[in-house]
């Protein structure tokens, strides 16, 4: 939960869970600095809020059980609980489970939802409430934000249901997402996280339509986008981190390259590759390109040497043979990707895959799972090892307490680590009034299987 001091008499106060991934958690934000702008404050807990928001997610079956276990919990210790999200499209499973919810609207149903709100909790404001200005509500730490640039995909992935959930593409304007990040970046962002279902999709739906910006034209187009976002000052001169996700590999990502090299644009690329055997990925309703995709790698890292490459992979979808399982793996050894995640293929109702032939054992998942685990910690563990003795820049997530001897230590990130989801670098002895959001160059002096440790240059 999120919380703001409340000066107002009698002022309405809201609790908010928010599941998913990080396009739920921007949806939240912009629900709960919709809501304060009409006068609410926000509560850190159950027992203070008025209402309390759920917004849930629908992606796997294991995360409605999630969500269904956070409603439950939220109406244990509230009562008054409004459901919105992806799962919320499922609104008679919701209040089947859990009747007594006040409200279920869909993913970025953002009107609904605080007209729900406005309903069983009516704001108390103040007589000028509406004219002091609402800074927005922000769920991440100052220092780094989450840009989403559109809703919706137009892929049709055999394991997916995302259209179903939140739609085709819809992408915003270039304008209005410029504008958003130059806000954040003037509100002291240092690291610009974009996000979308389809990142390299942006405004193929809208004809990349062309917008003014600064007296100069600038289509919705990712190549457009990533050069006017290194056009930002976070101060000195320096633009932020500007980190992009959920990038199909698209002929036109090869246009991004040189704007890391250029030091416009962070070096790193989150790619759902998903699978590599040509035959699994047709079975996925996924680009089967796996050999051009690893000469297009190699051609990456020639024009940006330090650039990082991130995907996530998906074991035991129906019809993977053994053959299958040892070409991905192969593969990977010659991608040799940066970070990977690994995910255990599960079912999803409404997804086409789950009528595939030839289901995968559990416990076939379960050593599959393993091994590609092993495999890429490995790999992880020698790409890590190479940057020992190497000065990275690197952002500043917490910095902790003196310890008994004075000694400061702080935990932040390089450019080849997104938050949440990749390593970490902890740093030694660093100033005691270091903090969050500085990015200072880091002496790297050791590293696992997936973090790297240092001091301070």
């Amino acid at each position: 939960m999120t919380s703001t001091t409340s000066s107002i008499p009698d002022q309405k106060k809201v609790g908010m869970v928010s599941l998913g991934c990080p396009k739920a958690l921007v949806d939240s934000e912009r629900i709960l600095t919709r809501l304060r702008a009409d006068g609410y404050a926000m509560s850190p807990d159950y027992a203070g809020a008025d209402v309390v928001l759920v917004n849930t997610c629908g992606f796997l079956d294991s995360a409605k059980e999630e969500s269904l276990q956070a409603i439950g919990e939220a109406i244990s210790e509230n009562g008054r609980v409004i459901v919105t999200g992806c799962m919320g499209e499922e609104a008679d499973v919701i209040r089947a489970a859990h009747p007594s919810v006040l409200a279920v609207t869909g993913a970025h149903q953002y009107e609904q939802v605080v007209e729900a709100v406005h309903e069983h909790a009516p704001p108390s404001q103040g007589p000028f409430v509406d004219l002091i200005p609402q800074p927005d509500v922000k769920l991440t730490p100052r220092h780094y934000s989450y840009l989403k640039i559109s809703e919706g995909c137009n892929h049709s992935c055999a394991f997916c249901i995302i259209p179903d959930l939140r739609g085709k593409l819809a992408s915003r304007r270039i304008d209005a997402v410029l504008r958003e990040a130059e806000k954040l970046v003037a509100a002291g962002t240092k690291e610009l996280l974009v996000i979308s279902q389809d990142t390299s999709a942006y405004g193929v739906d809208t004809r990349h339509e062309e917008r003014q910006w600064k007296g100069n034209p600038v289509r919705a187009h990712m190549t457009d986008l990533a050069r006017e976002l290194g056009k930002l000052d976070i101060g000195g001169g320096m633009p932020p981190w500007v980190r992009l996700h959920y990038v199909y590999p698209y002929p036109h990502v090869d246009a991004v390259i040189p704007l890391m090299a250029e030091g416009l644009l962070t070096p790193y690329l989150d790619i759902p590759f998903q699978h590599a055997s040509p035959k699994v990925l047709r079975a996925m309703k996924r680009p089967a390109n796996e050999a051009k995709v690893l000469d297009r790698l190699k051609n990456w890292r020639s024009i940006c040497p330090d650039i990082a490459v991130r995907s996530s992979f998906v074991v035991g979808f129906p019809g993977e043979t053994e053959e299958d399982f040892q070409y991905l793996l192969d593969w990977l050894e010659e991608a040799q990707l940066d970070r990977v995640g690994a995910f255990r293929f599960e079912p999803v109702e409404g997804a086409q895959a789950n009528a595939l032939p030839d289901p995968v054992p559990e416990e076939v998942k379960e050593e599959r799972y393993a091994r590609i685990m092993e495999v890429t910690a490995r790999i992880s563990a020698e790409k890590l090892q190479a940057k020992v003795g190497r000065t990275l820049p690197v952002i500043i997530d917490e910095v902790g307490l003196p310890d008994e001897d004075g000694d400061v230590g702080a935990t932040g990130r390089s450019q080849a680590d997104a938050p949440e989801i990749d390593g970490a670098v902890y740093l030694r002895n660093v100033p005691q009034d270091l903090a969050p959001g500085a990015i200072v160059s880091a002496k790297i002096e050791d590293a696992d299987e997936h973090d790297l440790f240092g001091v301070i240059a």
